[in-house]
């Protein structure tokens, strides 16, 4: 596969305190092209920023001009990377999202956003030591601190009223693919 076929999506999540206001950051990667971009809630949770980061990143290379490309998240959460690369989050889902008899799986709502994102491309999902000088890593870090700290955040209503979520604050355009 050429160099101009693969894309690189680096996330972060931050919250403080946990729950408390959070942040994600995203930055994709293609050939030259650089897109970086963050958002927050004013209370959320760091897995559900950790979880929307790869979400965000996802939607700006999934509008139709992601078919035959190899995306690869990088990510710090093993959160995120064990209950994908594992397939408990689409056990979850074939089970009516409980992970036991009893046991309601958290963080449903993107859960299956995240599955319905991956589910027609080629997506691997990578893990990478935090605060471990990966300058990706940490700019996303960075980006994701940034986002909570912002005044005026807006309700994570998935988390705080059961309503869908939607949080792209600094985004720019969508990053065009070739």
């Amino acid at each position: 596969m050429s160099a101009d076929q693969m894309i690189e999506i680096y996330t972060d999540g931050a919250c403080s305190p946990n729950p408390g206001r959070g942040g994600y950051g995203v930055i994709i990667v293609q050939n030259e092209r650089r897109r970086e971009f963050s958002g927050g809630f004013h209370k959320t949770t760091n897995n559900r920023m950790e979880i929307l980061a790869a979400i965000e990143g996802l939607k700006g290379v999934t509008s139709g001009q992601a078919a035959g490309l190899a995306i690869t998240i990088f990510s710090d959460s093993r959160y995120l990377v064990d209950m994908f690369n594992e397939g408990h989050a689409k056990r979850w889902r074939s089970k009516g999202w409980m992970r036991g008899p009893k046991d309601r799986a958290k963080n449903e709502d993107l859960w299956g956003a995240l599955l319905d994102l991956t589910a027609d491309h080629g997506v691997k999902f990578m893990w990478v030591k935090s605060h471990n000088e990966h300058p990706e890593n940490e700019r996303c870090d960075q980006l994701a601190v940034e986002a909570r700290q912002q005044a005026n955040l807006p309700v994570d209503q998935a988390y705080e009223g059961g309503m869908p979520v939607s949080s792209k604050q600094n985004s720019e355009e969508q990053l065009v693919l070739l």
